[in-house]
């Protein structure tokens, strides 16, 4: 089993989060193979973002890969930019509150949640991130959700009043994710 995951957005978006999260808390409670990858734009808060994550059961040949599995974008930019990557029969999931472009692809799965609006929702705007990791997982089963809820509290741990809210936002994108299983 590998999966080539890509996160892309803007800075602000959690991009850079979402995929060291899911990468460290794999790595530190599985016994998979993880990499991580960050790319950042000229400009960190506005600017791009994304970054690739690999997880496998066997040796990793290389972070990055133009052949996706999975694709997660949080903004239009982005879905045009590295939508092309996504290998037919790939996962797209997309941030609806902000991408409202019509997806021309008929070979693959598409995944969408108004993360955006949901952190909003729950007047916790900087957890859209955690909620859309919550739809990936959901989704895909990549990792059990238990492995991400011991690395939000594991990233949290210096902050405990953010452990709750994170995880309840993880939970809302997991049970949207459920219900889109792939």
């Amino acid at each position: 089993m590998e999966r080539n995951l890509m996160i892309a957005g803007f800075g602000g978006q959690g991009v850079m989060t979402m995929g060291k999260l899911l990468a460290e808390a794999t790595s530190e409670a599985t016994d998979l193979n993880v990499t991580f990858f960050p790319s950042y734009g000229s400009a960190m808060r506005g600017g791009t973002a994304n970054c690739f994550v690999v997880i496998s059961d066997k040796e990793i040949g290389a972070p990055v890969s133009y052949n996706l599995e999975d694709l997660i974008v949080m903004n239009g930019p982005s879905l045009h930019a590295f939508l092309p990557n996504l290998k037919p029969g790939g996962n797209l999931f997309i941030n609806s509150t902000i991408v409202k472009d019509n997806i021309e692809r008929k070979d693959i799965n598409i995944v969408e949640a108004p993360v955006t609006q949901m952190a909003i929702d729950i007047d916790n705007p900087r957890a859209l991130n955690v909620i859309m990791l919550g739809v990936y997982v959901g989704a895909t089963d990549a990792v059990p959700e238990e492995v991400i809820i011991k690395g939000i509290e594991h990233k949290f741990a210096a902050k405990e009043k953010l452990i709750a809210p994170n995880v309840e936002a993880f939970k809302m994108g997991l049970e949207i994710g459920c219900k889109q299983k792939l």
